[in-house]
């Protein structure tokens, strides 16, 4: 599973892929890993008709019995996220260039960035929640598509196509959680490097 991702573009850039409205978001252009803030998209809650960038941080409070910050959901029928789920404005987009995974054995490990050539900046589905200090996102998973599986079969982030980036963020839950499936390997890249 990627623990790291990157987001090589402005907020203004981000926000005219998205049809959305940075706002002072300082966004340059970074890598981002858990713990670390960057721009997701959320609706106005309304139908999903405004979108806006919000920086957040990236992993959000476990369950009960967790310790640690969840960065990944795979689990879609648990109660707890479907409780998170079934309610529009606590989804979200999460804007990317390319995502990290790595394979190989202890010592011999190498680093893969993937990447949709087509797509400069791309989104993952998302999910919003409240931290202690920060409001935080996590990033659905799904089974890696062949591709991925060549060089990291446990999963691959959630990559929606940009038709369904409307369903994601305002459509009903169940048919916004139909949209969890590995995206078509044919369409992505992979590379030692992140693309300029």
């Amino acid at each position: 599973m990627t623990n790291l991702y990157r987001l090589d573009a402005p907020a203004a850039a981000i926000a005219a892929t998205f049809g959305a409205e940075a706002g002072h978001d300082p966004w340059t252009g970074d890598y981002v890993a858990p713990g670390r803030p960057a721009p997701v998209v959320v609706s106005d809650g309304r139908g999903g008709s405004r979108r806006y960038l919000r920086p957040r941080l990236w992993g959000v409070p476990p369950p009960p019995q967790g310790t640690r910050p969840v960065t990944h959901v795979r689990n879609l029928t648990s109660p707890f996220w479907i409780g998170t789920l079934r309610h529009a404005e606590l989804r979200c987009l999460i804007p990317a260039t390319a995502f990290a995974c790595w394979s190989g054995s202890e010592g011999a490990r190498h680093q893969h960035w993937f990447s949709v050539p087509e797509r400069p900046i791309f989104a993952f589905a998302g999910i919003l929640r409240q931290g202690e200090d920060w409001p935080c996102f996590a990033m659905l998973t799904t089974d890696a598509n062949r591709l991925v599986a060549h060089h990291q079969p446990k999963g691959m982030p959630v990559i929606l196509h940009a038709k369904d980036h409307a369903t994601w963020l305002a459509g009903e839950w169940r048919t916004a959680v139909a949209l969890a499936v590995p995206f078509p390997g044919q369409l992505m890249a992979v590379g030692d490097r992140p693309p300029v």
